[in-house]
């Protein structure tokens, strides 16, 4: 249940005003909002299900390491602090890209979300958390983060338009990360 709730928390932050919740705001314009959450689901599940993979091969074949371990991933957390104060845009051809887009809603969002996650950080901290919970729980969790996290700007970008303070959520975000990032490296001490 840690694992679940730590990956909840932790992805559901990563996301906030990543890229890919910019992709799903316009998605939301062409598509029904069903459609483009199921595609998001369905595209996150499987990214996440490859990045808890690498993540628990990683712990497993490195556990007598566990303290290091802990120690590069809190490291690898103020990296995704950093990574998020540096923000994150949808350009305008990616923009017009998504509302062009033909064919079937679910194979258009899940496979632009699929492509979009390939390297994010929500994949790479979903790894990183990987190496040290269990998958399972890191799987599930990280998907419904990072669907909430993407239903949310839906729902804030239909009532609120852009008028969303993107530098608050970006501080916000980064914060979290470095918080995350100084209890791992605590606990790979030995200090916690």
């Amino acid at each position: 249940m840690y694992a679940f709730l730590l990956s909840t928390a932790v992805i559901f932050v990563a996301e906030l005003g990543d890229k890919s919740q910019l992709m799903a705001m316009t998605f939301a314009t062409r598509y029904r909002l069903r459609d483009v959450l199921i595609g998001i689901t369905v595209a996150t599940a499987i990214v996440h299900l490859a990045s808890v993979a690498i993540g628990a091969a990683v712990g497993t074949a490195f556990s007598e390491y566990q303290g290091a371990i802990s120690i590069v991933a809190g490291l690898a957390f103020f990296g995704f602090a950093l990574w998020t104060l540096r923000g994150d845009e949808l350009s305008e051809d990616e923009a017009d890209k998504a509302r062009r887009s033909t064919g079937a809603a679910l194979l258009a969002v899940g496979t632009a979300f699929f492509l979009a996650e390939l390297g994010d950080k929500t994949m790479l901290a979903t790894i990183t958390l990987a190496t040290q919970e269990n998958w399972f729980g890191v799987w599930v969790g990280s998907t419904l983060g990072m669907v909430a996290a993407d239903a949310l700007a839906i729902g804030l970008g239909a009532l609120l338009g852009r008028a969303l303070p993107e530098k608050v959520i970006r501080y916000g975000a980064a914060a979290a990360f470095a918080v995350f990032g100084a209890l791992l490296v605590a606990q790979g001490a030995g200090w916690l």
